[in-house]
This record gives structure tokens, sequence and C-alpha cells, in this order.
């Protein structure tokens, strides 16, 4: 199950996704659902900032789910840029920034995480940030980004910790991809040391999923396996 598929890193998901054998289907949730080659493939709608379109969507999902991955963000478009200085605060912006970036992903693990099975490897993975690092917080700016990322790794961890009674097989986590060129990051990618392609950053978030198990929930990990600070 892939939130956000029509992002980035999320259609380069499901279709890393629909090219491993393991999956017969492959739900592919965007704000506007479109068609894909493979049959496993499975298209629906959903608007993280509607607790309806949410709700909905899973509804409409029949079995369980070994694989959850909130795959949505919002660090610029049209409306906002990040704030660099606290003179650029603005409440409605902010509030926009935590919506989207914690309050949606918080309202999908609702509804969604019933869907994992009680018994039985699964994982439930947020794409974070390691800007959402509070220790790892030398450099500044960016607040509500920053803040909102934190908020969604607490809200991971704190999901984590009621799985644990009632999933004991399973992993929630939030992952921190790296820098993707994508339209989240192109504007701030001039002198960025690693860049990393759609397809690069799919394969290596599922191959870090991959290698997780209830041990690690609750926690952050970079594309690389590192975990990333609190």
């Amino acid at each position: 199950m892939v939130i956000g598929a029509g992002g980035g890193i999320g259609a380069a998901l499901v279709d890393a996704l629909a090219a491993d054998g393991r999956y017969t289907a492959v739900h592919a949730l965007s704000r506007t659902p479109g068609q894909h080659p493979a049959a496993c493939v499975q298209p629906g709608r959903i608007d993280i900032l509607d607790p309806a379109s949410i709700a909905a969507a899973a509804a409409a999902v029949d079995g369980p789910v070994d694989l959850l991955v909130i795959a949505t963000g919002l660090l610029h478009d049209a409306v906002q840029a990040p704030e660099r200085a606290l003179r650029e605060l603005e409440a409605d912006r902010l509030a926009r920034s935590f919506a989207i970036n914690a309050i949606g992903p918080a309202l999908v693990l609702r509804h969604f995480a019933p869907l994992l099975p009680r018994r039985g490897r699964a994982v439930a993975a947020a794409l974070s940030a390691r800007l959402g690092s509070i220790g790892d917080n030398r450099a500044g700016g960016w607040y509500g980004y920053r803040a909102s990322k934190a908020a969604l790794n607490q809200i991971v961890r704190t999901a984590a910790v009621e799985l644990a009674r009632t999933h004991p097989d399973a992993a929630c986590v939030a992952i921190h991809p790296g820098t993707v060129d994508t339209g989240l990051s192109r504007p701030f990618q001039a002198g960025v040391p690693r860049l990393f392609t759609r397809i690069f950053a799919a394969e290596r978030i599922l191959a870090v999923l991959d290698g997780l198990g209830p041990a690690e929930s609750g926690r952050c990990f970079a594309w690389d396996g590192t975990e990333v600070p609190p």
C-alpha cells in the first residue's frame, strides 16, 4: 500500500513493488489516480487533507496489508517556501505544513494500521527527513518543515508503542530517503553531495524496510540503514 503514489518517490515505490514477485496486489493511492501497466497495481483515490477521504480509502481495501508506506510530504509549493528566519513565520503556512506532514499521516495510520495482520511480519513506514531530527539540528531554518517532520517522528514512535500491544510482529518506522531528484527538492539541490534518482531511492527504502522488525519499531532510519537521531 503506497499513500502518495502520484509523487516522485511514491510512483517509484509503486513501480518497484509491482516488479517484486512477493506482492499479489499493490494499492497505489493518490489525489489523482492514474493507470499502471502492471496488472497487480490497483489505483485508488486519497486526499490526506480530507479525513473522510482517508477513512473511505481504508474501508475500500479488502484483506490484510503487509506493507504500508506513507510517501507524502510538503517542503514548498506555489503557496509557501521554507522559512529561513523567525520573521518569516506565518500561522496559516505553519498549520498547512503540519496538516500535510504530520496530521495527514497520523490519520492514515489511524485508519490503515488496523489493516496490518495481527500476526506475521508487517511494516508501516512514513517518509520523514533528517531535518526532522532535533538532536541533529545544527543549521536552523526551515521551521515548519523541521517541526512538522519532528511531529511525524513522534507520531510514528507513539503508534509503534500501541501497535506492539496488538500487532507484536509489526514494525512502525519513519524513513529518511536522502535528497532525491524530485520536485520537492529541486530548488535546493545545489551543492548537495549525494543526489539520488527516484528509482535508487525507492530501492533503498524497500531494502531498509525489508531488514526491519519489531525490535526497530518506533525509530527513524536513513536510506543507508543507519538510525537518524531523535
